[in-house]
């Protein structure tokens, strides 16, 4: 749970929390504009992390994971992946170090299930993997004045996309062009907090979802674990995936989706004009399926222009030449947008 003096300081603020993340401040579909148009603060903590220790921990990462873990450093972070013998995804992380440690952040409805598995693997590996989620405050900047507001504060900011820079008070991440994650302690969070409201709107977490899903970053949730390989979700195309590092739980399966090219299907960025809330998890339709799926919702979040924003993973061949519905033939009809990046013509 957030911890309690950090909860009741964004209570005061007029956050509403539910379940411990920030729905919103007062103005749901008011803060979902803003993001699109002006510069957000949010509260991340829909995220936890798993704390990785110990002078084994890099071997025990690269053992495990999609990426070369050894490309994070103290001014580097990762996009990555655990997935299973079949290779199919069971979580996505963005890995950070803190000191010798490493920082895996991902859904916290996740944490618990994920430490659990990767202790599994530790046997007698000089590793601890422990849950770092309520050691750790997450804040999110959006938008084009993000690193003018951070720079006033802390004169050096990272420079590119997926660099970080920490120093005494905090480490901050650049996800982005316009977006930094800014990690702190819940004792020095509310002072950061107070000083970027002062140039940057507070907004609820499912506003910072809408911003992964229109940066096309995917993010597996509890309803889709097991569901994709890496490569679905573009994963490859994002640079989740290192193809020379060395072997990993479903290496063989991905590599293989690589080097073959037998991928059928990728995730696309789609809108679905609907007031009913799309599900992480819910089957996509197309008449050329003859009654099965041809795909799934991986995230949703409500849209600025109304109804929902989705990544949709979707048969390819489908996508090219159908009308995809949500949930049933007779389900709205996806509405396909842009992504940020190009896929592979195969």
């Amino acid at each position: 749970m957030m911890n309690l003096d950090w909860q009741n300081f964004l209570a005061q603020r007029n956050a509403e929390i539910a379940e411990g993340i920030v729905q919103h401040f007062g103005d749901r579909m008011g803060e979902i504009h803003l993001t699109n148009t002006d510069t957000v603060l949010c509260d991340l903590h829909q995220f936890g992390a798993l704390r990785v220790s110990g002078e084994e921990a890099q071997t025990f990462l690269q053992n495990l994971l999609s990426n070369d873990i050894r490309e994070v450093t103290t001014h580097h972070t990762q996009l990555s992946s655990f997935n299973s013998a079949k290779g199919r995804m069971q979580a996505t992380f963005l890995i950070w170090r803190d000191g010798e440690d490493y920082i895996l952040q991902l859904p916290r409805s996740l944490v618990e299930t994920m430490r659990k598995k990767l202790s599994m693997y530790v046997l007698r590996a000089k590793v601890q993997v422990t849950d770092a989620s309520d050691a750790l405050v997450v804040l999110g900047l959006a938008g084009n004045n993000a690193e003018k507001i951070l720079r006033e504060i802390f004169v050096d900011v990272p420079l590119e996309p997926l660099s970080s820079l920490a120093n005494a008070q905090v480490n901050i991440l650049k996800i982005d062009d316009a977006r930094f994650q800014i990690i702190t302690t819940p004792t020095q969070a509310a002072a950061l907090w107070t000083r970027l409201s002062l140039d940057a709107y507070p907004v609820g977490s499912t506003c910072w979802d809408w911003l992964n899903i229109h940066a096309g970053i995917p993010i597996i949730l509890p309803q889709t674990q097991e569901q994709f390989v890496a490569q679905m979700v573009n994963f490859d195309v994002i640079g989740g995936i290192n193809f020379k590092k060395g072997c990993y739980p479903g290496q063989e399966i991905v590599a293989r989706t690589h080097y073959l090219g037998k991928l059928k299907r990728r995730m696309y960025l789609a809108h679905i004009d609907t007031t009913e809330l799309p599900q992480a998890g819910d089957e996509l339709f197309s008449s050329d399926m003859e009654g099965q799926a041809s795909g799934m919702l991986a995230n949703a979040a409500s849209s600025p222009d109304g109804g929902y924003d989705v990544l949709a993973v979707v048969q390819m061949s489908s996508q090219a030449t159908q009308s995809i519905h949500w949930k049933s033939l007779q389900g709205e009809t996806l509405q396909f947008l842009p992504l940020p990046y190009s896929l592979p013509s195969t």
